[in-house]
């Protein structure tokens, strides 16, 4: 038996935006990344010239939320990422399923349920 056999006479859909996505995904990421957590680092080295300020809370309160900020960044792109795969999957080729015998109804029943 052959496994993965291709449906003949199948057309492929065009690729897309799918495409598109999927080669700017880690840039998407690395830029999503880096911004949040230079914006902490801005502000603790902001914070730290000035020694006579009382901010240490907020900074570290800054920092914790550009933290979070980037987690949900990652997740986001984690799901559009599996989004893309599944968009690449479905236009791809169609293949062959094996043969199952349908087996058919008897008239009877099936003239009992129609009223």
């Amino acid at each position: 038996m052959k496994y993965l056999k291709k449906l003949d006479g199948f057309q492929r859909s065009p690729a897309g935006l799918e495409w598109h996505i999927w080669k700017k995904l880690h840039v998407i990421l690395a830029v999503g990344t880096a911004l949040p957590l230079l914006a902490s680092a801005g502000a603790y080295v902001l914070d730290g010239l000035e020694p006579a300020t009382q901010n240490a809370r907020a900074v570290e309160q800054f920092f914790y939320v550009m933290l979070g900020l980037v987690m949900l960044h990652w997740t986001l792109v984690l799901t559009l990422a599996i989004g893309c795969v599944i968009v690449m999957l479905m236009k791809g080729p169609a293949y062959v399923a094996d043969a199952y015998p349908m087996e058919e109804p008897a008239r009877d029943a099936e003239t009992k349920f129609q009223r």
